[in-house]
């Protein structure tokens, strides 16, 4: 789960981090009051125009704006709320700007990186600091990936004093500097554990040329799994940066993500349905989505599934691979016949049943009178179901 800047930062400022503070707006007739806001609040009188969308690049693709004065931060807000805002993570197609923050301007003397994220391979968490930050990171991570310096820690451990000394030390921080970054370092890490965040980054954070530290932009993902210990976390979702689909599918209880693919994939069990989508690449094929129905699957999980998967006009073929352990193979095969009929299907379906009640539910395949592709191995299925897209 994402969030929106202005969001992040709320969340930092509940740490007492020091931020870039402004005032939301949505509304264009709000534009004006919400300017004097800032301007009194923070006591002001240049202003950054920023579109809220769930992507990075928005200075690029013009949706951050310095404005020396009131008239120029209205005449920029105008501008960029509404918007639609083609970044290289929004694609071509872009994403409509609903939300624009606008906040006090300040003198910046340098900009520095900061994330914190798991690091699967070694099993840490890792604190990535940079003295080359802003809007190319990652072509300082590509080019000059010694500029980057990295701290790993041991979450049961926590963050130490000498791997807080080498972070500040890495951005060549000393005196009240190096103190107001240590401070900040040991308060990002809380927050990154407290809240179950899976990414935390701030790009950039500045020295401002009276020399405070300050989060100019806060970026956050949270781990979905985790929100039911965050109510007011969940809350900050916004649906229009969510895929409608996948919105969809939550209220089903179906795990889904959309991908590029045409072969749609309907798999009981995250594990399973990585070797799926692994083996239909393998083959030559691209899946559509990740969509995991769960270890209870009845004939109504089934009946969604095929619902929400053919929502994507680019599927041309679904997979069903199905390992009967807690859920009935029988039961399966009676939803996916159930559908086919139902939603009067199109386009090939290959279906793979193994486990509890697998015969039976064969059986119930092949009476069924619809028309369906058996597989036996996960070889087989993917080898058919890619044929059946190129078909």
């Amino acid at each position: 789960m994402k969030i929106h800047e202005y969001q992040g930062k709320q969340i930092l400022g509940s740490y007492d981090i020091p931020i870039q503070d402004g005032v939301v707006v949505e509304n264009k007739e709000n534009i004006g009051s919400a300017i004097d806001e800032v301007a009194t609040k923070f006591k002001c009188s240049e202003f950054i125009v920023k579109a809220q969308i769930h992507a990075g690049g928005r200075g690029k693709g013009g949706g951050v704006k310095y404005c020396s004065d009131k008239a120029t931060a209205v005449d920029a807000a105008n501008k960029i709320l509404g918007m639609n805002l083609i970044t290289p993570q929004t694609g071509e197609s872009g994403q409509k700007v609903r939300k624009i923050y606008i906040t006090k301007a300040f003198d910046i003397a340098h900009e520095y990186y900061v994330a914190i994220t798991l690091d699967r391979s070694k099993s840490q968490d890792v604190i990535m600091v940079s003295t080359e930050g802003g809007m190319d990171i990652e072509k300082v991570a590509e080019e000059t990936p010694d500029k980057i310096i990295k701290v790993w820690v041991d979450p049961l451990a926590g963050l130490q004093n000498d791997q807080v000394k080498a972070l500040s030390d890495g951005l060549g921080f000393d005196g009240d500097l190096f103190d107001q970054a240590s401070d900040v370092f040991q308060k990002l890490y809380k927050c990154y554990i407290e809240k179950d965040t899976s990414l935390l980054e701030i790009n950039p954070l500045v020295k401002t040329k009276d020399d405070n530290i300050v989060a100019l932009d806060s970026k956050f993902n949270f781990d979905g799994n985790a929100m039911f210990r965050h109510p007011d976390i969940n809350e900050m979702e916004d649906p229009f940066e969510t895929d409608e689909t996948e919105l969809e599918a939550g209220k089903f209880n179906l795990n889904y993500i959309k991908l590029d693919g045409n072969v749609g994939c309907m798999v009981n069990g995250a594990g399973l349905a990585m070797a799926t989508m692994d083996i239909i690449k393998l083959s030559g094929g691209d899946p559509a989505n990740f969509l995991d129905v769960g270890g209870a699957a009845s004939v109504d999980t089934v009946k969604n599934g095929f619902k929400i998967i053919l929502k994507d006009p680019n599927v041309k073929a679904i997979l069903i691979n199905i390992f009967g352990g807690i859920v009935r193979c029988d039961r399966v095969a009676k939803g996916v016949v159930q559908a086919v009929k139902e939603l009067n299907l199109d386009i090939p379906v290959v279906v793979r049943l193994e486990g509890t009640n697998a015969i039976e539910a064969k059986d119930i395949l092949k009476n069924s009178e619809v028309k369906i592709i058996p597989a036996t191995t996960m070889q087989d299925a993917a080898d058919k179901v890619v044929t059946a897209a190129l078909n």
